[in-house]
C-alpha cells in the first residue's frame, strides 16, 4: 500500500497525486490505486483515465457514477488538457514541436512510433536545458495511447531517465510526472497541479517549469 495524497477535492471528484509504482489495475502485491484511495477515504470511487504504473502525478477520480460518465466523456472528447514533465539525458533530434505517428506494438509489451498517420498518437512538447547533459520536457499529449510519452521521447533519441523498457539512462524512478490538468466542469474552469516527487533529476527542475506556447497548442 502507498501513502496517498489528494491535491484537490470537489464534491464530484478528487485529484490524487499518484505515487510511482501504484498500479491502475490490481496485481498480486497490491490493490488498484483507486481501490486503495477508496479504502483510505471510506468511499466508492470511479477511475476516469489512467497513468502507467511507474508514472507519478495528477490522477482524476470520480466520486459518483454521473461524474464518472461526464469526466470520462471530457477525456474522450479531448477536453481535458494534460501537461507532463520528464527529464532525459542527451540531445534530442528537435527541441520543441509536434511528435505524431501511429503506435505499433512490438515485443514484450513495448511500442514503437511509426511514420504512418492512420490513427496517430499526438504529443506537443517543449524542452529546456536543465544541467549539463540533461534537458527537461513539458509534454502535452492530445491522445492517450499506451506508453505514448515514453515512446515519443525515445523517438527523439532521448528516452526518459529511469525508463529501462525504452533504453533510458539508469535511475531509481521513471522521471515522468503528470504535472497539471486543465478542464471545464459544470461551467467552472479548473487548473490543478500535482507537485513532482523528489527524484534525483527532478530536484533540479525550476519552481515553475516553462510551458512556452503549449498552453495555446492543440
Amino acid at each position: 500500500m502507498h501513502e496517498l495524497t489528494l491535491v484537490f477535492s470537489h464534491p464530484d471528484f478528487y485529484v490524487l497525486n499518484k505515487p510511482a509504482g501504484a498500479p491502475m489495475h490490481a496485481n498480486e502485491q497490491q490493490a488498484s490505486v483507486v481501490h486503495q484511495l477508496g479504502q483510505q477515504l471510506q468511499q466508492q470511487l470511479w477511475p476516469v483515465h489512467r497513468l502507467d504504473t511507474p508514472t507519478s502525478g495528477a490522477l482524476l477520480v470520480a466520486r459518483n457514477q454521473a461524474a464518472a460518465a461526464t469526466l470520462s466523456g471530457l477525456f474522450a472528447e479531448r477536453q481535458i488538457h494534460k501537461y507532463y514533465l520528464a527529464v532525459a539525458a542527451g540531445k534530442p533530434s528537435k527541441k520543441q514541436g509536434l511528435i505524431c505517428g501511429d503506435m505499433d506494438k512490438v515485443r514484450r509489451g513495448n511500442w514503437r512510433l511509426l511514420r504512418t498517420q492512420n490513427n496517430p498518437a499526438r504529443t506537443r512538447f517543449i524542452s529546456h536545458a536543465l544541467k549539463p547533459g540533461y534537458r527537461y520536457y513539458v509534454l502535452k499529449p492530445s491522445t492517450g495511447k499506451t506508453h505514448q510519452l515514453r515512446v515519443a521521447l525515445k523517438s527523439l533519441g532521448t528516452p526518459i531517465c529511469g525508463d529501462q523498457r525504452y533504453g533510458g539512462e539508469a535511475a531509481q524512478h521513471l522521471h515522468l510526472h503528470a504535472w497539471q490538468l486543465q478542464f471545464c466542469y459544470q461551467q467552472q474552469q479548473f487548473s490543478i497541479t500535482a507537485p513532482w516527487p523528489e527524484y534525483e533529476h527532478f530536484l533540479d527542475l525550476p519552481p515553475q517549469p516553462d510551458l512556452g506556447l503549449l498552453i495555446s497548442a492543440t
